[in-house]
């Protein structure tokens, strides 16, 4: 189960689709990607995985993988099961090419002597080629893609005659073309042109009685018209009788190789439907390659143990601006603690952090490699459900906080032990109080029911909750109190400050509505806040003192 229908838009999937389909070399791969839905079991998702990480390991190589003429000959297969009918001539070339990719492909797997795609080498040996119709395409179509003449013996006879038919009109023209000349009926540089597909010749408008025949076609200006001499006439009749009887017989050839191939129409469509799928297990790759993503180990059981997990649409975006980096984030959801609180500041990385998990954790199911770094372990989800952004309805007479409560109504009814919810800024959009409750009671019932997921939070009683209930973490995104910005870095185990009144004291607030404000807030919130500052920076305090350490343990080493 998806909630809502939405979901991947919301998560931003719906621009990974995007980046896929421009991987794409055919219009069969692009619609396997419109196509690509989440899969809730353990062996399909490692298989998909599987065979996207064994084709980046190809792209990673020097070996040279077939990537021209993924065609989508579908509608011509479609029209050629009809009896009579037969495929235009382009169809044709571009069927030829598909083929041929197809048996290229089929042999680079084939021929290996190591075993070093199993995956993808199972997947290109289920496939039954038949050489046949390419033999039946080549003896018909040469390499230019046009028809040869010995393609047929009647055919072999129609373009003999044609070619002399019009050689001999072509002597025949010029001939008249040089006695006009001879006779100043014709300028000296004129040359012999071709109006609806007829031979003739330029003649000044006041000479054009100076030559027997028709007029084809006149000048802009009406100064120079077009003649076709009586003396070629009926050569160009009979080269054009020639002409429809080629095109006749043409159309007989193809018709019998649509009568020859549609018995294996079946079969080819499979092989078809083989290229298409290779088509989008490469754009797959192609993705993975360019964020450096890798295969997980998959677990069925639900679970995230990430290890400098990466967005990956903010790691596309920053690699176009130089400076920029994705602070990766490590993230431990299991069967310990199912459900982790993130607090911290505004614009400190919480909503990116929820968007992280349930993007990467979708791209994983959908059989995606993902940017994480080794050592991460991941487990399948059954159910998808997050609450995030604005829904407010002008149309159905809805509030931001109403329709946040419909998504937790939806969450609470299909929410079980397989579920991930995510929930945005979680019990905001009415009065704190009331709206802190709800929150802490609707997380207590997620928590109940054993679900797992990501809630971000500013409210003090979602932060004292999560530290008193087993199976709820809290998370904290950490914040340089100093320099006043965000560090964007997620710390399990603890909640996070939101440094009201510190960002308030930087941008200029007077300190004494800062004082009356947290008069207002009252000692103990005030008090909470502080000690979650001071411990953050204890901990930063620290944490620089331990590398200290270790690097004079390591430059004393050295000496020694």
């Amino acid at each position: 189960m998806i909630y809502p229908d939405t979901y991947e838009t919301k998560i931003g999937f719906d621009r990974i689709r995007e980046y896929l389909t421009t991987n794409c070399l055919s219009s069969a791969g692009i619609r396997r990607v419109e196509a690509m839905k989440v899969s809730f079991t353990g062996d399909e998702v490692r298989q998909c995985l599987a065979l996207t990480e064994e084709f980046q390991q190809i792209l990673n190589s020097s070996e040279q993988f077939p990537s021209d003429n993924y065609n989508d000959p579908h509608s011509t297969l479609e029209k050629l099961r009809v009896e009579g009918s037969f495929p235009e001539l382009e169809e044709v070339v571009a069927l030829r090419g598909s083929l041929d990719t197809i048996r290229r492909i089929i042999g680079f797997f084939k021929n290996r002597k190591d075993s070093k795609y199993p995956g993808l080498t199972a997947m290109a040996g289920a496939v039954v080629y038949y050489p046949f119709v390419n033999e039946a395409i080549d003896r018909i179509i040469d390499k230019e893609g046009k028809v040869r003449d010995n393609a047929s013996p009647a055919l072999k006879v129609i373009r003999a005659d044609l070619s002399a038919k019009s050689m001999a009109a072509v002597r025949k023209l010029h001939s008249v073309l040089r006695q006009a000349q001879a006779d100043g009926i014709v300028d000296r540089d004129a040359t012999v042109a071709v109006r609806n597909g007829r031979g003739v010749i330029p003649v000044s408008a006041s000479n054009k009685r100076g030559i027997k025949g028709f007029v084809h076609d006149e000048s802009a200006t009406g100064k120079t018209v077009f003649i076709e001499p009586a003396e070629v006439v009926e050569l160009n009749n009979e080269i054009t009788e020639l002409e429809h009887q080629e095109k006749r017989e043409i159309v007989r050839i193809l018709t019998a190789l649509a009568d020859n191939i549609r018995p294996y129409i079946d079969d080819l469509s499979d092989n078809f439907a083989f290229l298409a799928e290779t088509d989008f297990i490469r754009a797959k790759a192609l993705f993975g390659v360019r964020l450096q993503c890798i295969k997980a180990p998959v677990a069925d059981t639900p679970h995230i143990r990430w290890i400098n997990a990466r967005h990956p649409l903010l790691t596309l975006s920053f690699a176009r601006t130089t400076g920029r980096e994705v602070v990766p984030l490590t993230v431990r959801i299991d069967s310990r603690d199912r459900i982790l609180v993130i607090s911290g500041p505004n614009a400190g990385g919480k909503s990116v952090c929820l968007k992280t998990v349930a993007l990467v954790q979708y791209m994983l199911q959908c059989g995606m490699t993902v940017p994480v770094a080794e050592g991460t372990e991941t487990g399948i989800f059954r159910k998808f459900f997050i609450d995030i952004g604005d829904e407010q309805s002008i149309e159905n007479d809805l509030s931001t906080y109403s329709s946040h409560l419909i998504n937790m109504k939806q969450m609470l009814r299909h929410a079980d032990d397989k579920s991930l919810v995510m929930r945005d800024e979680c019990g905001t959009g009415t009065e704190p109080v009331i709206g802190g409750a709800i929150a802490e009671a609707i997380l207590a019932e997620l928590n109940i029911r054993k679900s797992y997921g990501v809630i971000t939070t500013h409210y003090t009683n979602l932060k004292h909750f999560a530290t008193s209930q087993e199976g709820i973490s809290n998370g904290a995104m950490a914040f340089d109190n100093q320099l006043m910005q965000p560090l964007f870095r997620l710390d399990q185990g603890k909640p996070g400050s939101s440094f009201a009144f510190e960002i308030a004291k930087k941008i200029g607030l007077p300190q004494e509505i800062l004082n009356d404000a947290a008069a207002r807030a009252g000692e103990g919130n005030v008090d909470f806040d502080r000690n979650l500052r001071e411990i953050a920076r204890d901990k930063r305090y620290w944490e620089r003192k331990r590398e200290a350490v270790r690097h004079h343990e390591k430059r004393l080493e050295e000496l020694i």
